[in-house]
């Protein structure tokens, strides 16, 4: 049974747990959009009279939800924190920094950042064509996969341009944790003797 009243960093710290979930499993992505996109199911009627076969309504679908822990996104972080210094980044108040100092700091990010994807993911594009190219969308095509955009009208096949070739998690890689490991601890504290 879920907890209406979870804090707010219950709920962040699940929400980033589901995010990195998502990028690990592309079944659960999969359930995760066909949950978000079904129609809202509002409670039956208490009493009905049973209908005739002819017009029986479909029974909807019951979709439950995996319980995703927040250990491997954390763990990421951990892993961003301890190669680009992500977390010092993102909580560095950049306001008295000129744009070149700050460009300086997201070159190292960036480039920490990156070794860490390429370390623990195999991400391949969705679509192998150009950027630009024109293609045609089929009908029955995985909408997990390509999502429409602009002026979405009639049914499929559907033709246009790529915008952006998308990105799939085909392997992740993440170190395994030892039972008494603290996965919220993404860096510990320094002290310098």
């Amino acid at each position: 049974m879920s907890d209406s009243n979870e804090s707010f960093f219950g709920r962040l710290s699940l929400a980033v747990g589901t995010f990195f979930s998502l990028l690990g499993d592309r079944e659960l992505a999969a359930r995760v959009r066909s949950v978000r996109e079904a129609p809202s199911i509002a409670p039956a009627p208490a009493a009905s009279a049973p209908q005739p076969k002819s017009q029986a309504q479909p029974q909807p679908v019951v979709r439950t939800l995996k319980e995703a822990t927040p250990d491997a996104a954390l763990q990421l972080l951990g892993l961003l924190q301890r190669e680009a210094r992500f977390i010092d980044f993102i909580e560095e108040d950049v306001v008295g920094y000129s744009d070149t100092d700050i460009g300086a700091a997201a070159r190292l990010v960036h480039d920490g950042c990156r070794r860490v994807l390429r370390e623990h993911f195999t991400i391949r594009p969705v679509r192998d064509e150009a950027e630009g190219s024109r293609v045609t969308v089929p009908d029955g095509f995985d909408a997990t996969s390509i999502r429409l955009t602009g002026n979405v009208v009639g049914k499929p096949p559907f033709s246009g341009s790529i915008s952006h070739r998308g990105w799939r998690v085909a392997d992740v890689r993440l170190p395994k944790l030892a039972e008494s490991h603290d996965a919220s601890v993404i860096a510990p504290a320094e002290v310098e003797l």
